[in-house]
């Protein structure tokens, strides 16, 4: 828990949580607070499962989970490369485009790009960090004006950034359990953006679970969580995150390999649909650890 990335913050709160949990379930849980020793830490503090709740740069991309197999210390969630890979919101569009999955259309800039930084697509975009969660330098732009603003907090987390088409419809989070897709969660912030402060402020969003969908839509964005779990090398409980668009064709966001499990957190929340209180689930999460791995 905590880390070295900008989210270390909601990375503290995801592991006490975590830890608390553990600790009613009668299991011995040690809340680690990773720094630049983190390997001196493992090594004087044996431990038998890694519980992964970092969030962001080091934490989702596949550092600490390529630390973790040298350790030869099992661990939650996605293995190195498919850490990797849905952390990086390039490569991952990439492989969906691959693989015929719908996602917006997008183009790449670069801060360092020798060319004046130009935008081929017409607004209203969504500007974004390759490499950030949590909503973290992410900006709607629908005017002129809000361009160059757009692009300088995008540029504050990242080398290069995705401009994507904007999309009009239902944002959608559809929590995994391994293959098989919970509730669909339709998350609709009052701000009408799911920026940091709807994310993590109680009562700034509204949550609806079930959601409120028709049957063959249902079964598309869950089909298409299927899909995305699968090419982007999901493991254990991941969150694949849609937008269902007006003509209802669902276009994949991003899957985290890393869902939050704070108080506002959208796992935990279609869980209880499926009679899985927060401590089962932790455990549910942690009994993945020790079945995939392989030593």
């Amino acid at each position: 828990m905590g880390g070295l990335s900008p989210e270390q913050k909601v990375s503290i709160i995801t592991g006490n949580s975590v830890v608390e949990a553990l600790k009613r379930k009668g299991l011995k849980a040690l809340p680690i607070n990773v720094d630049h020793q983190i390997g001196t830490t493992l090594q004087s503090n044996p431990i038998d499962l890694a519980f992964i709740a970092l969030h962001g740069t080091y934490g989702e991309d596949g550092c600490i989970q390529g630390l973790l197999e040298y350790f030869k210390i099992p661990y939650t969630g996605a293995g190195v490369m498919g850490s990797a890979l849905a952390f990086d919101k390039l490569k991952s569009k990439e492989i969906l485009k691959f693989h015929g999955i719908p996602t917006a259309d997008y183009e790449v800039l670069y801060k360092n790009s020798e060319e004046k930084i130009c935008r081929t697509l017409n607004l209203p975009v969504v500007v974004k960090p390759t490499n950030q969660g949590s909503s973290l330098g992410i900006s709607i732009v629908k005017n002129e004006n809000e361009w160059e603003p757009a692009l300088e907090a995008a540029f504050a987390y990242s080398e290069e950034v995705i401009v994507e088409k904007f999309i009009e419809g239902k944002l959608l989070a559809i929590g995994m359990n391994e293959m098989e897709p919970m509730p669909i969660i339709h998350i609709r912030p009052k701000s009408g953006f799911y920026d940091y402060e709807a994310k993590y402020t109680s009562g700034k969003t509204e949550y609806i679970c079930p959601a409120d969908l028709e049957k063959n839509e249902v079964d598309e964005c869950k089909q298409i969580a299927k899909q995305v779990f699968q090419v982007l090398r999901g493991r254990g409980f991941p969150r694949v995150d849609v937008i269902l668009d007006n003509e209802g064709v669902p276009f994949v966001l991003e899957m985290n390999t890393v869902p939050g499990m704070t108080p506002t957190s959208l796992l935990p929340m279609a869980a209880e649909k499926i009679g899985l209180g927060f401590d089962d689930l932790v455990v549910e999460i942690l009994k993945t650890a020790q079945r995939d791995y392989k030593d």
